[in-house]
């Protein structure tokens, strides 16, 4: 299971920093994200009204979440369909062993699923006798590394190719040793050789839901491998694991914000597959699982319906906003400690575990705004961050050094005249220290900036306030 780490971002941070090899890999592959997006959002006219739109769509379910939950849990039935009310982690991992206990199942498949690892189903299958085996590419190294996904649409963005050669020549002992990897083609045909066996094999798939519609009760997933509909039209029982948060009102609804997934995440306009699920086969149906079951998980998200972190709740998984992130993207997703990495995952993460034991989260952003500017239904994740730090420092969970310092800087911001002295002060002092260096790569007190990054020496010119006036004075100052 992934269990929340310490809460020491700032150890875990210093360490990606260090690792070369993590380096090499955030550098290849983040630049790619940002400029597929791009492309597809330049060639989508309409892409700023349909932002507009989904986030219109997602706040009126919201609204309106335990109407429309019913509404797709009666049309789930209809179909023939089983629906499984978890209101913790505990009771879905329960839920789906009882449904692969019934269906006798030894080996299971598994989809991409974010749910899955916030659940810890795997471990929970694995401690029960039953073989759990991920099918999603990503997915699939990542548990044979036994590691957790660093990133939520692409789990293995950490790993560079020679990783992938080294874990399948270590994990894959049955084939020739002196193989040769001369593509990444490659790796994909001895991934996909190994793993036809256990799609035949399987008695149960296991897949997550990026929209449930409550009109027709179905589930709706996008891949671009295929796996996902090996994983849940072959076995004989199928599972969805979704959050309740995932539904959405109508087929309409649907293909609108589908429309935003696909660009935001890969930049592609739509994926390769997005498959419909609605309950098992029926008679005239050629293929498909005789049961299906869908386990809906509120696990602390109901908690957040009319707070101020209800927005939150919008997010569609696209992860542009951990691609666009410059703390992203010089840690990588594992520094974060848990399932959801970056922006979404700082906000997320304090909701669902407590910000006694993701605090750090919230304060690991620049609050550079571009994660919001990027969202496709745009949640405001800056302002949630920072309502993160304002909950943690009432509870007095901010270290004593930070609130000694926040009493200081208070203290000065009410008495605008002491406050002047002091950063003129301030000012010249490091103006004088810094003249002809341009920057300090140490300096007393502020060891915490210095220690990561150099501090640009202040220019001559006195403080902000001086430089503001003295432009509003007509004196030129820029």
């Amino acid at each position: 299971m992934v269990t929340l780490t310490s809460p020491d971002f700032k150890n875990r941070a210093s360490r990606a920093l260090a690792d070369a090899g993590l380096q090499k890999a955030l550098a290849k592959s983040g630049p790619g994200f940002h400029a597929k997006r791009s492309k597809a959002v330049e060639g989508l006219p309409e892409f700023e009204r349909l932002r507009d739109l989904g986030r219109d769509i997602k706040n009126h379910t919201l609204a309106h979440l335990d109407h429309y939950l019913e509404i797709y849990a009666e049309n789930v039935e209809r179909a023939g369909g089983h629906v499984h009310w978890a209101s913790t982690a505990e009771e879905a991992r329960n839920v789906v062993l009882e449904i692969c206990r019934k269906a006798g199942a030894r080996t299971v498949t598994k989809g991409k699923s974010m749910i899955s690892e916030e659940i810890g189903v795997n471990d929970h299958l694995e401690a029960h006798g039953i073989t759990p085996v991920e099918t999603d590419l990503g997915e699939y190294i990542i548990q044979i590394r036994h590691e957790y996904p660093s990133h939520i649409i692409a789990p293995a963005f950490h790993l560079n190719r020679e990783d992938w050669e080294e874990s399948f020549r270590r994990a894959h002992t049955d084939l020739p040793a002196d193989r040769v990897f001369h593509e990444r083609r490659d790796i994909l045909a001895e991934a996909r050789g190994l793993l036809r066996s256990k799609f035949l094999a399987a008695d149960v798939g296991i897949t997550g839901a990026n929209f449930l519609v409550a009109e027709t009760g179905s589930s709706v997933i996008v891949t671009n491998e295929g796996n996902g509909d090996l994983t849940q039209t072959l076995p004989r029982v199928h599972v969805v694991l979704a959050s309740i948060e995932k539904v959405v009102p109508t087929l309409e609804d649907c293909t609108s914000l589908l429309r935003l997934l696909a660009r935001s995440a890969t930049g592609q306009d739509m994926s390769v597959y997005t498959t419909f699920s609605t309950g098992g086969r029926r008679a005239a149906d050629l293929d498909g699982p005789e049961e299906y079951h869908v386990v809906l998980l509120d696990n602390g998200r109901s908690n957040m319906i009319g707070t101020e972190f209800q927005d939150m709740l919008r997010c569609i998984r696209c992860a542009a906003c951990m691609n666009h992130c410059p703390v992203y993207g010089v840690t990588g997703g594992h520094a974060y400690g848990w399932v959801y990495p970056g922006p979404m995952g700082s906000v997320l993460t304090p909701s669902l575990v407590g910000v006694d034991k993701a605090g750090h989260l919230p304060n690991a952003s620049t609050f550079c705004g571009r994660c919001e500017s990027v969202c496709p239904v745009r949640i405001p994740l800056p302002k949630l961050m920072r309502h993160w730090r304002e909950r943690e420092f009432e509870r007095h969970l901010t270290p004593a050094a930070i609130r000694t310092n926040l009493n200081i800087w208070a203290w000065f911001a009410r008495r605008p005249g002491w406050y002047r002295t002091a950063t003129r002060a301030a000012i010249g002092a490091l103006s004088l220290l810094g003249r002809g260096k341009g920057r300090f790569a140490s300096l007393p007190l502020a060891e915490g900036w210095t220690k990561g990054r150099d501090l640009p020496a202040p220019e001559p010119g006195g403080t902000f306030m001086a430089r503001y006036e003295k432009m509003q004075r007509g004196g030129g100052a820029r």
